[in-house]
């Protein structure tokens, strides 16, 4: 399989080529802006997948689309949160948030390599979807959360919540009262629930409320550590390749 990487960040570029070869797959070339990579899709045989940024050093990599006849597969590798990229899970092989999980990697090349040639290439309507990355869909976040306490139902106002965690293959939710809910969704759910300014998931266990951050203390490698207003359970840690994002998440 022909694989490129088209990303302006070069560390992410080679930190996701170094993900690529632990699933087998090769991508020798990386393109860092769209002038470079209009000039490499002008001059060389087109590759069967694209791991795709959006944002480039010198515009938009939708640029790329319109200067060029491009019928590679798409996988997109993007920081734009997922309420801006409805119209991608329609017409690309798949999208990941950044920072890269791993795991998330992996079920995107399966679902790319399961895919019958004639799908595997995918024509895209930039234009569209550039509109979309301008305006964003106006989108309506979960306001409140139902939980079961014994064979009640209790509403929790998304407001009172400091954070959501997993812990024992069960989700929570955890409250500024100290309380916390057992609920039916995954913290993979919660991503399409929760309004991405206010809750950030740091690690593979937690998502945080930005109104519930008491302290952050710098941790070992290159981590850190927050302080919930009142939640203590457990170590409430940002994993190290989510600190950037976490950072510009703050601001």
């Amino acid at each position: 399989m022909n694989v490129i990487i088209i990303e302006d960040e070069k560390p992410s570029a080679r930190r996701l080529q170094r993900m690529l070869q632990s699933l087998n797959l090769n991508a020798e070339v990386m393109l860092h802006s769209v002038e470079e990579s209009i000039e490499w899709f002008e001059n060389n045989t087109h590759p069967d997948l694209i791991f795709l940024d959006i944002q480039l050093s010198d515009g938009l990599s939708f640029e790329i689309f319109e200067a060029i006849d491009i019928k590679s597969a798409v996988i997109f590798t993007t920081a734009y949160d997922e309420y801006a990229l409805q119209a991608f899970k329609l017409n690309s092989i798949d999208y990941l948030l950044k920072p890269i999980d791993e795991d998330d990697l992996e079920i995107a090349v399966k679902k790319y390599k399961t895919l019958t040639p004639q799908k595997q290439a995918v024509t895209l309507d930039f234009n569209d979807i550039k509109k979309l990355l301008v305006n964003p869909i106006d989108r309506e976040y979960k306001k409140r959360f139902s939980v079961k306490v014994g064979q009640h139902l209790k509403l929790i106002n998304i407001d009172d919540i400091e954070c959501f965690y997993s812990e024992n293959k069960g989700t929570y939710l955890y409250t500024s009262e100290g309380r916390n809910y057992l609920l039916d969704n995954t913290l993979d759910d919660l991503k399409e629930e929760l309004e991405p300014q206010t809750f950030f998931r740091i690690n593979r266990k937690f998502y945080i409320n930005i109104n519930a951050i008491k302290d952050m203390v710098s941790y070992t490698n290159s981590r850190l550590q927050i302080k919930l207003n009142t939640y203590h359970e457990q170590d409430v840690i940002v994993a190290r390749e989510r600190v950037k994002d976490f950072k510009l998440w703050l601001e």
